[in-house]
Parts: structure tokens; sequence; C-alpha cells
């Protein structure tokens, strides 16, 4: 299987909603078109920047579709199908297929602490529900559980399974589950603050939630890594950084920065949904320096 499709700098794609607070599909067109002008490799739908666990099934294959219609056969779409059930995950795995989604990928079970072997039977029965290629998603700080070699290997016999969405911290692990494949196998850098390092140590890809709203510095982090000019590339991630945290310290959830942000540029995606925290007050005001960093910072490395 070629896995180029996969390789380049791939935005989480973000919840949209209208004043409502209901799945828009105006802002999702807005996103799409926003993003691909940009020259993006692809898109990860549903994720945690698409606040999946905040949706139900209906909202979940709503936006699904609504991204497929405007980016079908233009970027590469990767639908994060994880679910609080097996069952409804292997629902949306099928209607993403029907939909004509590239890959499939998914948390392992949240809340209840399963035994490995639960999640190897998760993973395996959503591979298994259709023909397209599977991306294990990591996120120990969240669901919990991090991905072990041992369940690695085992998952690995399955050919659906073609790379990690790795969101853990230690870049060793990016290291050790590239190693553990030995094969052509896509590791994507999650942690966006590590971008730099995570392809230093053999991540092929970055997946990632900042992405989407400075997609120009990541593509430029990207070109220093590719050409070998790791000065420039520390310097960038440097820069990114400094974003980042300016983007969580406001109150309310930093999703909810991004996304006044993008209003600004004229796209709007509505705000985030509860119980995750809008942005308010005198935070408000601060939205605009934080646009203007970025802005300068683009323009820094243009």
């Amino acid at each position: 299987m070629v896995l180029d499709k996969y390789k380049g700098i791939i935005p989480a794609f973000y919840a949209c909603y209208d004043e409502s607070g209901e799945i828009s599909k105006e802002g999702i067109k807005e996103l799409s078109n926003h993003l691909y002008a940009k020259g993006v490799k692809g898109v990860y739908v549903g994720g945690s920047s698409g606040e999946c666990i905040y949706q139900n099934l209906e909202e979940r294959k709503a936006t699904l579709k609504h991204v497929a219609e405007n980016l079908k056969g233009k970027l590469t779409l990767i639908a994060h199908v994880g679910a609080p059930s097996t069952k409804e995950s292997i629902a949306l795995a099928k209607y993403a297929e029907e939909l004509g989604y590239d890959a499939l990928s998914a948390i392992p079970p949240i809340y209840f602490q399963l035994p490995e072997s639960a999640i190897e039977k998760y993973w395996s029965e959503i591979m298994d529900s259709t023909e397209l290629p599977f991306i294990i998603y990591n996120i120990p700080q969240t669901t919990g559980y991090n991905l072990s070699t041992n369940l690695l290997k085992k998952l690995l016999e399955n050919d659906k399974l073609i790379g990690v969405k790795n969101s853990s911290m230690p870049v060793l692990d990016i290291e050790r589950f590239k190693a553990t494949a030995n094969k052509d196998f896509i590791v994507f850098n999650g942690p966006d603050e590590q971008y730099v390092s995570g392809r230093l140590i053999g991540a092929d890809s970055g997946i990632g939630g900042t992405y989407g709203v400075m997609p120009e510095l990541f593509l430029k982090a990207e070109e220093f890594v590719s050409s070998g000019d790791f000065s420039e590339a520390r310097r960038i991630q440097r820069d990114i950084n400094d974003i980042i945290i300016s983007l969580c310290s406001l109150n309310g959830s930093m999703y909810d920065v991004i996304k006044e942000i993008f209003k600004l540029r004229g796209v709007n995606i509505g705000n985030v949904r509860g119980p995750l925290e809008p942005v308010t007050g005198n935070d408000l005001e601060k939205v605009e320096d934080i646009k203007n960093v970025i802005d300068e910072t683009i323009a820094k490395f243009s």
C-alpha cells in the first residue's frame, strides 16, 4: 500500500456549530475551503478538535458527510470513529467507508479501565468492519491507556493497520512504535509542541489540533525538517510553542480561542459545546492580540 497520501500536514478538523449550537453545514464548508486553500495534505475529522465525545451519532455522521462533500478527492480524509460503544464505532466506520474516506482512526474505549484484551478486541472489530485502512489514536493523557508495543505487535498482524497517531508526550514512543512495526508504517506526531522533535525521531507526518489556526507555520516547519535546516526548524517550533501557550492562557477552552480567531478572519464556525467553556469578558479582547502574533509569525517566516 502506498502511504504517501498520509505524509504531510494534516489538521484536525474543528467542530462547526451554528448560532443555536447545531452542526453547521455552512461552517464546515467555510473551514474546508480555508484549509484546502492553505495547501495542507488532508484533514482528520471527528477527533478531539472535533469535540467528538460531546456529539451524538447523527451529528458525527453529518460532520463526516459535509466534510466529504467539500473535500473528497481534494485532500486525504481520515475519519475518527472512536465512540462510547463498539456498535457506534462500527456504524461510523461503515458510514465513512460509504462516503469515500481514505482511512479510519479511533481512540481506545473511554471511561471504564478495560483490560488490554478488550482494547485489542475493540480496535480489531473496527478494522474488520470495513475495507478501509486503520490508524490507532494513542492519547493516554485523556483516555488513561497508553498503547503498548506488545499490543501493537498483535494488531500489526492485521494488514489494515497502517499507522499510529501518537499524542503521548514522550517522543520515545514515536521511535518505539516505528521500530516495532519494522515495515512500511506511518507514525503521526500528535503533540503540536514537539512537531520538529517528533519528526526527527521518526514520525512520518503530523496530525494536530492547532494546525488549522496556523497551517502556514506547520507547513514551513515541515519544509525546514525535510530540507535538513534544523536551526530554522527549532526556531519556528519555539515560536509555535509560544503561540500554543498563548492559546491556552485564557479562561475558556483553547478550541474556543481558536474559533474566535477564525471569526476575526471571517470564518464563522461557532463556539465550543458545553461542558467546554467559551471565552468571555475581557479575555475576548486578548484574542485579537494572539491572532496578530500568529499573523506576524507567519509573515516572519514567509
